[in-house]
């Protein structure tokens, strides 16, 4: 049993559904030499998140970002450093006290917050003047003009040395019903949705580029995620048995890390929790929203899902990623972060 995640949670009224990350089923197979390169140490006198920030910053799109004049080894731009991004900084910074990380981002709005958070601000498209050995992109699609242009932008600012990770959804993966779903099930066909098209571009685009990709389950915390979406609702219309995949911010934040710090080429990594959850409030445990219900976390209670019909979903199972990078979830389950027997 795990302490507490927070105290209680407090709902603003319900807005638009959670973010949903993909899933899949039979062969988009890891390759079996997960080997990593040599680590090489360096140093450098440590920057105060404003001296770190004062190296240059760009507010024009397509322009250019200044820099120290000496890339560091361990030196990370982050691409969408929303609640991802920022939690992938702050433990990247904690493992490489003399790094620079940079932030790019869709506008302007948040840039004097990411300086405060010791990350380098700039608008997405932008280059940087001295090409970086780590990427990470977590920007949505959503928003974007042109999402395989940006990717390709995030590629051109990579010096090839480190790691260049994109991550994607486990929605990409070809498999429903309840079926099981690893990281050898095969995605989706081009032309299944426009959603996973573009993903998929995307996929191909990193892979070609030498990068790596994880294919990232529901994200959640305390005050993100599907219970949160479903706590506002109160009821909804979706059969109750719906299995769903999840996995918490801090764990995808330190699979990517994981997965960077091996510094591997081509290959797509699965993240997950390992522990599909039913949307049921009658089977399986009473799962999710039985567990919300019993925290004492949230003001308010799930009354319940009332449809049907649909799609029962898939179970998502990331054993191969887990012994290839060797890294296991701080949250084995949803009910285990809020504090409760799984």
């Amino acid at each position: 049993m795990r302490a507490a995640a927070a105290a209680s949670f407090r709902l603003a009224p319900a807005t638009n559904p959670p973010h949903r990350r993909a899933s899949s089923s039979s062969s988009c197979s890891l390759k079996p030499a997960l080997t990593a390169q040599p680590s090489r140490v360096f140093t450098l006198a440590r920057r105060s998140p404003v001296a770190r920030a004062s190296l240059g910053v760009s507010h024009d799109k397509g322009s250019e970002v200044s820099g120290a004049d000496v890339v560091g080894q361990n030196d990370l731009l982050i691409v969408g450093p929303g609640v991802l991004g920022r939690i992938v900084a702050e433990k990247w910074q904690k493992e490489h006290t003399s790094c620079k990380v940079y932030g790019q981002t869709a506008s302007t709005n948040h840039h004097s917050e990411l300086t405060d958070l010791g990350i380098i601000p700039s608008l997405k498209g932008s280059t940087i003047s001295q090409k970086v050995p780590y990427v990470i992109f977590c920007a949505p699609p959503s928003g974007s003009d042109n999402y395989p242009e940006d990717v390709r932008v995030a590629a051109s600012n990579w010096n090839g040395e480190g790691s260049f990770l994109f991550t994607s959804s486990t929605a990409l993966y070809d498999c429903s019903d309840n079926m099981m779903c690893n990281e050898d099930c095969p995605s989706v066909p081009i032309g299944r949705s426009p959603r996973t098209d573009v993903l998929l571009k995307v996929e191909n685009i990193i892979l070609e580029a030498g990068g790596c990709v994880l294919r990232l389950a529901g994200l959640y915390k305390i005050d993100r995620g599907a219970h949160v979406f479903w706590l506002r609702k109160g009821t909804l219309d979706t059969r109750p048995d719906h299995i769903i995949n999840q996995i918490h911010y801090e764990d995808a934040a330190s699979l990517a890390i994981a997965i960077m710090k091996k510094r591997l080429r081509n290959q797509i990594f699965l993240g997950c929790d390992n522990k599909p959850l039913s949307r049921s409030l009658w089977t399986f445990w009473q799962e999710i929203m039985d567990a919300v219900n019993r925290s004492g976390k949230f003001d308010t209670k799930f009354e319940g899902f009332t449809g049907t019909d649909g799609p029962l979903g898939k179970r998502m199972e990331n054993s191969k990623t887990r012994a290839g990078i060797g890294w296991e979830p701080k949250y084995p389950s949803f009910t285990e972060f809020l504090g409760l027997s799984s």
